[in-house]
């Protein structure tokens, strides 16, 4: 029992590094798609504004090529998001879990643009690059990069970005009650909560939250997320409580189930007035797709809302 905790604490650390890597910030609000030196030239850049079959290594910019043009689309990386979404099931997987994606595979489909993140797909981007193939690396940080990266894709199709834009602000035109108290926990084995420079944390702003955790600076290797004691968490004494499942779950308990062995658990103020909620890894930690996100801002409305 002792040695699965360990290796699912591993899993989860593994996984948000990963993420970490995607969400690397700066003090600027940028970013997010960024061309490496294979698109610099003015052909290459043309290329790029003209791309007709793309390869996604991410699920974010899968999804959003899908939305904006599917036909543009003609490979991705097999996600457990998208495998779970009939609509891309006929779409070549370069890539399944965690393993590196398929260079070969991804040669085959003859792609004028292949799409990857900034700190994870960087060795496979480079290696395209070698080969002529234009690509891009993204970083997803920040509702604005969300943002600005449909703008760029749909650039880079020639697609109308605005009905997607549209429908992203839906997920921000609701009401909440202001500077509730608010702590994410994404891990227990080391308990980890996001920061402001994190997707997480930029969205809990979105919704007005106090993230008691958005001003702490990190001391460990994952950009975005600091880590807590069990005393830390008691004296923050948040008034909303939120658990993340991790986004791999197996025989092991629920995150909740597991953060309630905590000896701090029955004393917070958000335990006893029944304001812990759970959320799913994808859309509040890795945005993940656009449902996902859909799914997390109506969670975060309903749970930030005064409670009745």
């Amino acid at each position: 029992m002792k040695l699965r905790r360990i290796i699912s604490s591993i899993a989860i650390f593994l996984s948000l590094t990963l993420v970490a890597c995607q969400n690397t910030t700066n003090q600027q609000p940028k970013e997010i798609i960024t061309p490496t030196q294979t698109t610099n030239s003015n052909s290459q850049k043309s290329r790029i504004e003209s791309a007709k079959k793309i390869v996604a290594l991410t699920s974010l910019s899968a999804d959003i090529i899908h939305q904006l043009d599917k036909s543009k689309l003609v490979g991705i990386a097999g996600s457990s998001l998208l495998n779970k979404n009939p609509e891309f099931k006929d779409y070549v997987r370069v890539s399944e879990g965690q393993t590196p994606p398929n260079l070969e595979k991804i040669v085959a489909l003859k792609p004028d643009l292949v799409i990857g993140a900034e700190g994870f797909s960087n060795q496979t981007i480079e290696k395209i690059k070698q080969l002529g193939i234009p690509t891009l690396l993204t970083k997803v940080d920040s509702w604005e990069s969300f943002e600005l990266l449909t703008k760029n894709l749909a650039q880079s199709i020639n697609a109308d970005p605005q009905p997607l834009l549209k429908r992203y602000q839906t997920f921000l035109d609701v009401k909440t009650t202001p500077n509730i108290s608010t702590l994410v926990l994404v891990s227990r084995q080391p308990i980890l909560s996001p920061n402001k420079s994190s997707w997480a944390g930029n969205l809990l702003t979105k919704f007005q939250a106090k993230n008691i955790t958005a001003d702490l600076q990190a001391s460990n290797p994952i950009r975005g997320y600091i880590t807590l004691s069990a005393e830390k968490v008691l004296e923050a004494n948040p008034e909303v409580l939120i658990i993340v499942n991790p986004p791999q779950r197996g025989s092991e308990k629920s995150a909740l189930e597991s953060f309630k062995q905590e000896a701090f658990w029955s004393k917070l103020q958000a335990v006893k007035n029944n304001r812990v909620y759970v959320f799913d890894y994808y859309g509040l930690v890795n945005a993940g797709s656009i449902d996902a996100i859909e799914k997390a801002c109506k969670q975060l409305q309903q749970s930030l809302s005064e409670k009745k």
